[in-house]
């Protein structure tokens, strides 16, 4: 069992960064592939990226590649969002989520989901 919390969202201006941190319970938490999801108002949740258990091998949808990064610290259990040149697009609550088997853009192959945190992006 792996529960989620992430943290760091906020108010950014457009072009700023935002840093956000997803830090997990349990012992198997470098067993996990994580990823990270958004959803905007009205909107369907959407696959932002994704790590694998070494941190080694990452996937980010085309709208962030060269903006965005994904890492993690399996000492500190922590998968981390660092989100560079921001866009009003961008706004939406984040969500970590974790899951033993292969990476996926598709939400219901995680099987374990933070709470979520705002992102809001002001023009």
């Amino acid at each position: 069992q792996v529960q989620l919390v992430e943290s760091g969202g906020g108010l950014v201006q457009a072009g700023g960064s935002l840093g956000l941190s997803c830090a997990a319970s349990g012992r198997t938490f470098s067993r996990f592939v994580m990823g990270w999801f958004r959803q905007a108002p009205g909107k369907e949740r959407e696959f932002v990226a994704a790590i694998n258990w070494s941190g080694i091998s990452t996937h980010y949808a085309d709208f962030v590649k060269g903006r965005f990064t994904i890492s993690r610290d399996n000492a500190k259990n922590t998968v981390y969002l660092q989100m560079d040149s921001l866009k009003p697009e961008d706004t939406a609550v984040y969500y970590c989520a974790g899951t033993l088997g292969a990476w996926s853009i598709a939400a219901p192959a995680y099987n374990y989901w933070g709470q979520g945190t705002q992102v809001t992006v002001s023009t």
